[in-house]
């Protein structure tokens, strides 16, 4: 039986420590997620989302410093530092982080997002994956009870703030110091930062 609460506490810590996959709150819209470090963890949400191996996910971390957990160069992260916390998603070099993360030309998408309970949850279990709470190629779930009506019990845990239903990320590529637009969301990048 899934776990349900209203807020990131000490039971969700538990679970994820311990492998599970739920659905999390973020600061755009509900996202499954489980910890990034955790390859099974990784797989299942592949399986209940039917989502194939060749899709990338993006991964959401609390501080800058948490790069290195990835095996990402901080040194990366000066082209974003102006943007974070907030709804950017970066795309960084990463071929060396976890294959079960990155895309297949070696780049792995992060976020810190501009969410502080969501943030402290990151600092207590690293970095999580976060991908849309749908299954491949429908819409995402905007509240849980939407989310809990397609995964049931295939998902762990629920926490529920609501419905959300905020504009995307912005996604952008790091190129040389600077971003290049990929997805335009909610963020609007200076045109000084851009390629």
């Amino acid at each position: 039986m899934a776990y349900r609460t209203d807020n990131f506490d000490d039971e969700i810590v538990r679970r994820l420590t311990r492998g599970s996959i739920g659905l999390v709150p973020t600061d755009t819209i509900y996202g499954i997620s489980s910890r990034a470090l955790d390859k099974s963890a990784a797989d299942r949400i592949r399986q209940v989302k039917g989502r194939s191996h060749g899709k990338s996910f993006i991964v959401l971390i609390s501080d800058i410093k948490m790069l290195d957990l990835l095996s990402i160069s901080a040194s990366q992260a000066s082209a974003v530092k102006k943007y974070w916390p907030g709804p950017l998603s970066a795309i960084f070099r990463a071929p060396s982080a976890p294959d079960w993360l990155r895309a297949a030309d070696g780049t792995l998408a992060i976020r810190l997002p501009d969410y502080g309970g969501l943030r402290q949850l990151i600092d207590k279990v690293g970095p999580i994956i976060s991908t849309s709470a749908n299954v491949a190629g429908q819409p995402p779930a905007l509240t849980a009870a939407e989310a809990e009506s397609v995964f049931d019990d295939q998902l762990e845990f629920y926490v529920n703030v609501g419905p959300l239903d905020n504009p995307p990320s912005t996604l952008a590529a790091i190129k040389d110091g600077r971003l290049k637009v990929l997805r335009q969301g909610s963020v609007n990048l200076s045109k000084e930062d851009m390629i």
